[in-house]
């Protein structure tokens, strides 16, 4: 009994000491590949880093827990995913690293709760089935990723949460997978035997395209973008997850942030909680990754009951 007591507190005295190393590491000078932080107004994230001569970065991003791993796609164009590479850059040595290609033809890069797996979309698939793609983490860097989900219908902005429920963009069964206008957020449940996939239904979702989306791991909230036209401009909008388990009514998520026409999508919020990341762009020529400070808009916003 003693032992067992000592073998916990020298778990615990680790576990804090590594908790306190990610939690100094985010509030340091060099968390965010060292960028200077925005405030409510959103910024272009590292433009100079991110763009290359012929690529420009675009849809969401994903930091590692501890900070220290950036994965970004990029691209030459919307649309297709034939030039499409996600490059990362890591923390070592005292300093940031990167950019590397770590695979390509895939996009929206996507970590497990326990950040030991990364999920990717696009991939080059058979032209008849959607597909979720996986790499696994090893002492070295990732696996080369393989198939996760085979689907007759859509998967779109594929995300796990810390309960085991995924949330997904989908047609989820209703028309044809090609015709975005069916496509609604949905919670997709695995088991060794079945998938299940099911609509969240109104308000989050709406008669039109419903697909780009953040769900926050506690599923306590959801980005999503909102009011999409029928060639995607947008704006991004918040709901809230209710006592019942049903949602709130999506409120815009301000007018610094949806200033004006444009295409909005990979909502993605840092593992502090801090920042929201998202892509913007009236065309190719002009879209960047920005950022903005959102944990304190999200106390503005969140309801009081």
């Amino acid at each position: 009994m003693i032992r067992s007591f000592y073998l916990w507190l020298i778990f615990m005295i680790g576990f804090n000491i590594s908790l306190n190393a990610q939690s100094k590491f985010w509030s340091g000078k060099d968390a965010y590949l060292g960028q200077k932080p925005p405030s409510d107004k959103p910024e272009i994230f590292a433009r100079n880093l991110l763009t290359q001569r012929d690529t420009f970065p675009l849809d969401r991003v994903a930091f590692s827990n501890d900070g220290k791993e950036f994965y970004y796609p990029s691209n030459t164009t919307w649309f297709s995913n034939k030039d499409s590479k996600i490059r990362y850059f890591k923390y070592e040595h005292g300093k940031w690293n990167g950019p590397f290609v770590l695979n390509a033809f895939y996009y929206a890069p996507t970590f497990s709760t326990d950040n030991k797996t990364l999920y990717f979309l696009g991939g080059q698939g058979d032209g008849k089935h959607a597909f979720v793609w996986q790499s696994k983490r090893t002492p070295t860097g990732w696996t080369e990723p393989v198939v996760y989900l085979k689907k007759d219908y859509g998967l779109y902005d594929f995300m796990p949460t810390r309960s085991g429920v995924c949330y997904v963009g989908s047609n989820a069964h209703q028309g044809d997978r090609k015709d975005f206008s069916t496509y609604d957020i949905c919670t997709l449940i695995l088991s060794a035997k079945d998938t299940v996939i099911k609509s969240l239904g109104p308000p989050v979702n709406t008669p039109g395209f419903d697909g780009d989306f953040y769900i926050a791991p506690d599923e306590s909230y959801m980005i999503v973008s909102a009011k999409e036209t029928k060639t995607f401009e947008c704006e991004l909008d918040i709901s809230f997850r209710k006592r019942d388990n049903t949602w709130t009514e999506p409120v815009s998520l301000g007018p610094l942030i949806n200033d004006g026409i444009a295409h909005r999508w990979g909502e993605y919020v840092t593992p502090d909680g801090k920042y929201l990341f998202y892509s913007r762009g009236t065309s190719p020529a002009d879209c960047h990754i920005y950022w903005v400070r959102f944990d304190t808009l999200l106390k503005k916003l969140k309801p009081t009951q």
